[in-house]
């Protein structure tokens, strides 16, 4: 039972977290590991309104479909990196009408003025590129390649959290360990000037169906 396995107050050393995180996954499918940290941070203000993205070692366990909004040359350039969709005006007038079946968007800024007239649909949904997590660039294939391979954004709420996925449940320990030292160690560094006293203040663990498991931040670096 998972009531016995651990103790919702209880924090736990990141191994332990893992371990209990696995062990309490019961649904039939390969259930995604979420990450939630809480930062000590005001959105609100510009330098502590974070946005970062990271590639993780092992991957999300996630195929990732990828649009981007290019022209010219660039069209080529990603699809021949992997891009599932690429192309401009007949994509944007999709978006228009509703479509979203996609999970990342990479637009090379010249296409960002039109793309900008869509933040209704595609903010709610964090689908908007931006260039502070590689999604606003020229460089298509390199975004594609990042994107595919397991990059994941790192970007703050409104509350001061910062959600993203680190894996499966059938990840090894070690590779789920991996990829949230990875996520931890991205988000230290870009720790703002302005923050004073402790940066993290909160980290807990879950998978899709399964209970939120508190780590010890002591135990992470």
């Amino acid at each position: 039972m998972v009531d016995e396995m651990y103790h919702k107050e209880t924090y736990y050393d990141l191994g332990r977290a893992v371990e209990i995180v696995k062990e309490a996954a019961s649904a039939k499918f390969d259930e995604t590991v979420d990450l939630a940290i809480g930062l000590n941070v005001d959105p609100r203000h510009a330098e502590e309104n974070i946005r970062i993205s990271t590639s993780l070692p092992n991957g999300t366990g996630k195929e990732v479909v990828v649009l981007v909004l290019a022209q010219g040359p660039k069209v080529q350039e990603a699809l021949d990196a992997g891009a599932d969709f690429c192309g401009n005006k007949d994509y944007l007038d999709k978006i228009k009408a509703g479509w979203v079946d996609f999970d990342k968007i990479v637009a090379t800024p010249d296409m960002m003025p039109e793309l900008g007239k869509l933040g209704k649909i595609l903010g709610p949904k964090g689908l908007m590129p931006n260039p502070k997590s590689g999604t606003v660039t020229m460089d298509v294939a390199k975004a594609v390649s990042n994107l595919k391979a397991g990059m994941v954004e790192l970007r703050v709420e409104k509350t001061g959290i910062v959600h993203t996925t680190c894996g499966k449940v059938s990840f090894e320990q070690n590779a789920l360990v991996e990829n949230i030292l990875t996520i931890y160690n991205t988000l230290a560094k870009a720790r703002p000037p302005s923050v004073k006293g402790q940066f993290m203040e909160k980290i807990s663990l879950s998978s899709t169906m399964g209970p939120g498991v508190k780590i010890n931040i002591n135990s992470i670096g």
